[in-house]
């Protein structure tokens, strides 16, 4: 063949991967319209060495159904004399390219929803195209729920609302939470305003719930000054109002080690932060009392210990040395995802050999020791001398 000859199935398959690929922008006002699909072309010759396979391809063409006009050439052969050949399918819209690939239904709801959201707000017309699939498979009641919200927002941006305070009908947190990266996107499209690295509360003008901080007190006496509490968990600013006279304050990555801790004159012990030891920063009693780390030794580890410097400084290490990894090889795990950074400011340098040695593999391919793993006898020895 002097050209492949499209069928209407092999025509479908190529306007479903179109489809797929330009929706967005059809759903803009975008593409060039009709879409022309070329069907292929015949020569006498290639007729007639391939006489079945020519027949197949006109009769599936004769009895093509689908949407957009199919348009017909004849063609003056010497020997086969006059016949006429499919030519080209003329597609006029975007519904008809959605109706030869099963979209119609999921495509006239995403246009309707679309023109009706611009309209009302047509700083959305470009944002709004990223959430095809929103725009079609939403349900009534989700996606009304969702243009309820967008528009309480717009009237009240810095309500300082707890978000259950909102008077959405059926605005539940289970609802919201899976919703806050699409709210934030529209909300910054009507702002003028960038979506990436937005925190939601902010982008909202709503009150954030309180980042709750996990506490362990391991010294009697400094427990009376709390009403006798040992473990604490509370707003990072009421913690902060404690004013505790620690002499030593452990930040621990796991819960279970946290409240393993036994009791420590003047110690302290904070657990289950993980990246969330940002909030250390306001506690203002810390800066005078001796700080101690230990986490996983894995480059999240590190990037937790680098990150924790910011605030407190004089922060140290315990059991994340070359010793402790080589020492426990026996309990190593895998570290899925390694922290991308090449290097770590704000450690040590015993702590930048162990950090670049877990980068680049030098004893293994993205070994992990998980603090929980290490036996607590020898753990807790080497913590508290």
């Amino acid at each position: 063949m002097t050209r492949k000859l499209q069928f209407p199935d092999m025509v479908c398959e190529e306007l479903g991967r179109r489809y797929a690929r330009n929706r967005k922008d059809w759903l803009a006002g975008g593409g060039q319209w009709p879409l022309a699909i070329t069907l292929g072309q015949v020569s006498e010759s290639d007729a007639g060495r391939q006489t079945g396979y020519v027949r197949d391809w006109i009769n599936a063409w004769h009895e093509y159904r689908g949407p957009g006009e199919l348009l017909w050439r004849q063609r003056r052969w010497r020997i086969l004399g006059t016949q006429q050949m499919p030519d080209r399918l003329l597609l006029a819209s975007p519904e008809e390219v959605a109706g030869c690939v099963g979209e119609t239904m999921r495509w006239q709801t995403a246009w309707m929803r679309y023109h009706r959201m611009t309209a009302r707000w047509p700083l959305l017309q470009q944002r709004l195209v990223r959430h095809f699939d929103i725009l079609a498979d939403y349900s009534d009641a989700d996606f009304n729920r969702l243009e309820t919200l967008l528009a309480w927002l717009v009237v009240n941006p810095r309500s300082m609302l707890y978000p259950r305070q909102l008077p959405i009908a059926g605005l539940d947190s289970k609802w919201l939470e899976v919703r806050k990266g699409l709210i934030v996107d529209l909300i910054c499209a009507l702002n003028h305003a960038d979506s990436a690295g937005i925190d939601f509360y902010q982008c909202c003008g709503l009150r954030q719930p309180a980042a709750l901080v996990r506490l362990r007190i391991c010294d009697f006496r400094l427990r009376q000054q709390v009403g006798g509490l040992c473990d604490i968990t509370a707003p990072v600013d009421e913690i902060a109002r404690l004013e505790i006279p620690a002499r030593r304050v452990f930040i621990v990555e796991n819960l279970q080690t946290g409240i393993s801790f036994d009791d420590l004159s003047g110690a302290v012990v904070f657990m289950g932060l993980g990246y969330g030891v940002d909030l250390l920063a306001g506690i203002d009693w810390l800066r005078g009392a001796q700080c101690i780390y230990w986490g996983d030794i894995d480059t999240h580890g590190f990037a937790i210990l680098n990150r924790a410097r910011a605030y407190l400084p004089h922060l140290e290490s315990r059991l994340m040395d070359k010793e402790t990894l080589l020492g426990n090889a026996l309990l190593w795990g895998e570290e899925k995802q390694p922290h991308p950074a090449d290097s770590l400011p704000r450690l040590t340098a015993d702590e930048q050999y162990v950090y670049h040695g877990l980068k680049e593999h030098r004893w293994g391919m993205n070994v992990r020791l998980e603090q929980e793993r290490i036996p607590w006898p020898a753990a807790w020895t080497t913590l508290i001398k």
